[in-house]
């Protein structure tokens, strides 16, 4: 069945043994991004040391691709530091899942997004209370 719809091992890997799920109580940044149009929807939480992601967590309520997209993204962001953790694309994602089935793609924006938005939040957050 899989197959038939063009998911790769790696796609089926992390969806059925997805790394990474939970929620991270007073996260030092929360993205949270959804797709009204296929009601995908993904929460991402990630603690911050030293300006690299130390801890990250998600929440995602989906498809397989958006489950398995949201768990590579925190394989691939956990220990960068955040410039890097940042120009994580969409595309990179993809890839790292040994591709997506076309229609599925926005599955993998979605993931990249939410860890940008995570990003974000925690340097605004970091810059409301005056912190360098």
């Amino acid at each position: 069945m899989a197959q038939q719809i063009g998911y790769s091992k790696k796609v089926m890997e992390h969806f059925m043994n997805p790394r990474n799920v939970g929620v991270i109580e007073n996260a030092d940044g929360y993205g949270k991004v959804g797709n009204p149009v296929c009601g995908d929807l993904m929460e991402i939480y990630i603690k911050v040391k030293d300006e690299k992601i130390d801890d990250i967590k998600f929440k995602t309520f989906g498809c397989g691709s958006a489950i398995a997209t949201s768990s590579m993204v925190t394989e691939m962001a956990k220990g960068k530091d955040l410039d890097e953790a940042m120009k994580i694309t969409r595309q990179d994602v993809a890839d790292e899942l040994e591709g997506l089935p076309p229609q599925k793609m926005h599955c993998s924006n979605l993931a990249a997004d939410a860890l940008h938005e995570a990003i974000k939040d925690y340097q605004s957050r970091k810059e409301g209370a005056g912190i360098k």
